[in-house]
């Protein structure tokens, strides 16, 4: 039987074999026997990956110009971070997302991905840590529990970024249709029952308003994110970090990310400990999602039927909606954001509890916290994508349908309860829902109202509070 080449590294706990074409190397090969729980690795999420390199290049430039690393190892560094950054050796980046030791394996994969290419550049092979080392060089001046939060945050920034570009062109599309639909009357429905007249360019206009509103919620949030405890090493203190790396290491990472608003937090031994700013992008995310999934309710109950539900628009056809029932289509994009949804509203449970679990000095379950928020913030995503070119672009409204609604509704009494009355006006509005005849008609019929003043009452401007068109 042959086997793949392999070479021997050594940590603390003794040798082992790591496959001779890697870059990482015994911490990350004791990670890989440990931690297969997800099979979800850093590979899977690039942020991440493209973060941690940000940091360890910001810290060898910074490790440099305190005269903690002499320039030759600090720029072969700094060389192989670019080339991570750019794409590079990200399939090197095996360690499972979810793992003990908060993140201690994470930075290690790292340390030693950097080292190797570093050595190779320097004209040395892999594995030949006299020459340059993973802890003594890359990780100088660092520890796990400021580099790891760090990276984390920035990955989480870039999660943030393209949340927000999705949700506003979500907003775009339904403020679209709101302009598409300005001149189309419907009924109003509070607690499932007709209420007032309104317009379905109303009603979408308010889709795009509340998510106006979340995606300023989430830039408050992300703002949070830019408050570092890089410098901080261990448990905040800055032992083994040289005076000035902490100032010098921030502003390059401003430099490599264009984060302008990226700052030191005023006290490290807090911020170390601290996971608030997780809690609360996560409590965030959690509205936005539990906002939209109410949206999407809201689109499967109008597009309900076609017959025998509201009807009153016709969603995009996607696919067969049943292997039984011939012509059957279901509101399935909907339906795949409501369960995204669900997917981070567990989510904020989980970290919820990781950070109540914290302990002293440090939380150790940063690890689940930063899974669960980049695989919610991932998948949102891509979902709210989805709904706005699969679904809320293509729209349509059912207008015959629901200006017959209209016609017959009683619940256009309302508009005229000022001019009758309000007992009259429930008078009429009872016979109406017990004969099925219009409420216009049996105010017609008693000569309540003249046809001047019923004409009056009941054009869009007046039943929608505003212009139509």
């Amino acid at each position: 039987m042959s086997h793949a080449p392999t070479r021997t590294e050594h940590d603390m706990l003794g040798e082992i074999s790591v496959p001779a074409d890697a870059y990482y190397g015994a911490h990350t090969a004791r990670a890989l026997v440990n931690f297969p729980i997800t099979r979800e690795t850093l590979a899977d999420r690039p942020h991440l990956v493209v973060a941690l390199a940000a940091v360890k290049q910001a810290a060898a430039n910074a490790n440099a110009e305190v005269g903690a690393l002499d320039r030759a190892r600090a720029d072969a560094i700094a060389k192989a971070c670019a080339e991570i950054s750019n794409g590079g050796l990200h399939d090197q980046f095996v360690v499972d997302l979810i793992q003990g030791g908060a993140g201690t394996s994470t930075n290690m994969n790292a340390n030693e991905v950097i080292a190797n290419r570093a050595l190779e550049l320097l004209g040395h092979d892999r594995g030949d840590h006299s020459a340059l080392h993973p802890l003594d060089h890359v990780n100088l001046g660092q520890s796990t529990n400021d580099v790891y939060p760090t990276a984390v945050k920035l990955a989480l920034d870039s999660h943030l970024a393209e949340l927000l570009a999705a949700l506003a062109g979500l907003r775009e599309a339904f403020a679209a249709k709101a302009v598409e639909f300005a001149d189309i009357l419907k009924m109003g429905r509070t607690q499932l029952q007709d209420a007032v007249p309104m317009t379905l360019g109303q009603e979408f206009g308010a889709f795009a308003a509340t998510l106006g509103e979340d995606e300023q919620r989430l830039a408050e949030a992300r703002l949070l994110l830019h408050e570092l405890n890089l410098g901080g090493t261990a448990i905040g203190t800055g032992l083994n970090a040289r005076p000035g790396y902490r100032e010098l290491a921030v502003a390059h990472l401003r430099e490599l990310t264009g984060i302008p608003t990226l700052v030191s937090a005023p006290d490290l031994i807090e911020a170390t400990q601290d996971v608030g700013v997780f809690v609360q992008l996560s409590g965030v995310l959690k509205r936005v999602a539990v906002k939209l999934s109410k949206i999407c309710n809201d689109l499967r109950l109008l597009s309900s039927g076609p017959q025998a539900g509201l009807g009153e628009i016709t969603l995009p056809a996607r696919q067969a909606g049943s292997s039984i029932m011939p012509g059957k289509v279901n509101p399935v994009i909907p339906e795949v954001v409501n369960q995204v949804a669900f997917e981070i509203v567990g989510n904020d449970v989980t970290i919820t509890l990781a950070a109540e679990g914290g302990q002293l000095q440090l939380n150790a379950f940063e690890p689940i916290i930063a899974r669960a928020l980049t695989a919610g913030l991932d998948h949102f995503t891509a979902a709210i994508r989805v709904l706005t070119e699969h679904c809320v672009r293509g729209i349509t409204a059912r207008r015959e349908h629901l200006a017959g609604i209209v016609a017959t509704s009683a619940g256009l009494v309302t508009a005229l309860s000022p001019a009758l009355g309000y007992e009259t006006a429930c008078t009429i509005a009872l016979e109406a829902h017990r004969t099925g005849r219009p409420a216009l008609e049996l105010v017609r019929e008693r000569h309540l109202l003249t046809d001047e003043q019923l004409g009056a009452l009941t054009t869009p401007q007046a039943l929608t509070g505003g212009p139509v068109g």
